[in-house]
């Protein structure tokens, strides 16, 4: 497979790859896939030499790691979990690889100080917005994949995920699932979903979703996709529900 680069491979000297490669458990053998991977589109307006090398920033790079993660993941599954059921693998699987999941192993690693960054893509405090973070996570998988193949982006997934791979005895449920459970049980209509807002952007949208249950004040939720805030929201009307 060819590397996704264009023009002359730009220099990564201010990566600093000792301290991204052992983040990642993974040492580049192409560091320029690893400064694709490290741009995010926002940075190339004001830099024609990163918009020579990446004219896409690294969108195309976490196009192939979304499918690379997934994959890694399942197959891990797999192995660790020979005995459940496709149910309860995908609600393992939903759980390690959704966007809240991925923002977590970003910050822990320290991955936002590494990023290239436009000026507008930074939240306050010069903090990096949630979904840049997981976007370039899956944009440094693929680039590993394009480096080293499926077993090192497979190693690098088990190293990043860690403890989080075998810390669930029981497959997580999903919240929408939980919540429409505890109302059967009582006998209650099912909970209704409503979307109330939309905020940010347009090519860029936060989803503002409420839920509620019969006899119950509302919850809300807030998430880079509809399915995503109602999930959230169901979460946090459980939990109170749960707590009560």
């Amino acid at each position: 497979m060819e590397p996704l680069l264009h023009g002359n491979p730009l220099s990564s000297t201010d990566v600093d790859l000792t301290a991204l490669s052992k983040g990642v458990g993974h040492l580049f053998v192409r560091p320029e896939l690893a400064a694709e991977a490290l741009t995010h589109r926002s940075a190339l307006d004001r830099q024609p030499e990163l918009k020579a090398a990446f004219p896409n920033g690294n969108e195309r790079l976490e196009f192939l790691g979304d499918r690379v993660l997934s994959l890694a993941m399942a197959d891990f599954l797999l192995r660790r979990f020979p005995q459940e059921r496709e149910g309860e693998l995908a609600r393992r699987h939903a759980a390690l690889v959704r966007a809240e999941t991925l923002v977590e192993i970003a910050a822990a690693i320290g991955l936002g100080s590494h990023l290239r960054l436009g000026d507008s893509e930074r939240a306050h405090g010069n903090s990096v917005k949630p979904n840049i973070l997981a976007d370039a996570l899956e944009a440094l998988l693929g680039a590993i994949f394009l480096d080293a193949g499926l077993p090192a982006a497979a190693a690098s997934v088990e190293f990043l995920w860690g403890e989080r791979l075998n810390s669930q005895a029981a497959a997580p449920r999903d919240p929408k699932t939980a919540l429409q459970e505890w109302a059967q049980a009582r006998r209650l209509p099912l909970p209704a979903y409503r979307e109330v807002d939309r905020e940010g952007p347009p090519h860029e949208p936060v989803f503002v979703v409420d839920v509620a249950l019969k006899g119950h004040d509302p919850a809300q939720g807030r998430g880079g996709s509809k399915r995503e805030a109602e999930r959230l929201a169901a979460m946090t009307l459980l939990e109170r529900l749960e707590k009560a």
